[in-house]
């Protein structure tokens, strides 16, 4: 299989993870499409911004096309998938990384004593996802074959910074677990990846804060580029549509492909570390 003209989508790529995914498909060659809301300094309270994250998939080796998107209107949704058509003619993968972060998430104390602002975590995260699938599915299946892709974390299946957190990234498990189903016999697969603890912009702040607490920690966070050569290895796998529907720990499927982070580092799976592991989903259809 050939990268030759291979189009990708990746939400909520100013910085972080998604940052880090656009440049790894970018230095595969891939035309990135970069959406998030940063377009200036000051946009938000971390560094980062779509034209940025452009820039850096153009240097990488790719094509970077930054669109600014609010994840949380449907309408800038559609507008963002009607340009990849109508530009691109079709759409290979889709990254829904988009993701309402709040800095009260990881505060101590039960959820009502935080904001409620934290369940907007969900607008972005979950209904903005669902949106931007909806959207993609078509252009996806125009392909004929390709890859939606949900960046999900453990907190899907133990307590993890509150409720509203833990229903996002389950809630991303099973939307890939149930898309999975519909995309079946048009030969697109739909995957949620745990990924490990990233070192993105926001992490690097908490561990300055705290350096005795996360001294240790750092050393087992993943690289934001790590989880997009795993995605980029996952869309070239003839064997792909054999998992598709599971939610795969990022770190293990690194192993299977023989992909390493920087600095030659194996990340190390959650379910090594901690005995943590995705639930499987029934096989049962109701229809």
């Amino acid at each position: 299989m050939t990268n030759q003209g291979t189009v990708a989508v990746v939400t909520g790529a100013s910085r972080g993870a998604g940052r880090g995914i656009a440049i790894a498909l970018g230095s595969h060659g891939c035309t990135v499409y970069v959406t998030g809301r940063s377009q200036k300094s000051g946009d938000a309270p971390l560094p980062g911004t779509i034209y940025e994250t452009a820039d850096a998939v153009t240097a990488a080796g790719g094509t970077g096309i930054p669109v600014r998107v609010d994840h949380g209107d449907f309408d800038q949704i559609q507008a963002l998938f009607a340009r990849v058509d109508e530009e691109q003619g079709g759409l290979d993968i889709l990254v829904n990384n988009a993701f309402a972060a709040h800095d009260e998430m990881t505060v101590p104390g039960p959820f009502w004593e935080k904001t409620l602002d934290l369940v907007h975590m969900l607008d972005v995260g979950l209904l903005g996802s669902y949106a931007a699938a909806y959207h993609a599915a078509p252009l996806l299946v125009k392909r004929g074959r390709g890859l939606l892709v949900f960046t999900s974390a453990s907190g899907a299946t133990h307590y993890a910074f509150g409720p509203a957190y833990g229903a996002h990234k389950a809630g991303l498990d099973k939307y890939a677990s149930d898309m999975a189903v519909d995309f079946r016999e048009f030969n697109v697969a739909a995957l949620s990846i745990w990924m490990g603890a990233v070192k993105t912009e926001r992490m690097q702040v908490m561990a300055d804060a705290d350096p005795e607490r996360f001294a240790a920690f750092e050393s087992l966070m993943e690289t934001p580029q790590f989880t997009g050569h795993v995605i980029w290895a996952m869309f070239r796998d003839p064997q792909l549509m054999e998992i598709s529907g599971q939610t795969v720990i990022g770190a293990e499927m690194a192993e299977k492909y023989g992909i390493l982070d920087e600095g030659g580092r194996q990340p190390k799976s959650y379910r090594e570390l901690h005995g943590v592991a995705p639930f499987r989903q029934y096989p049962r259809i109701i229809r």
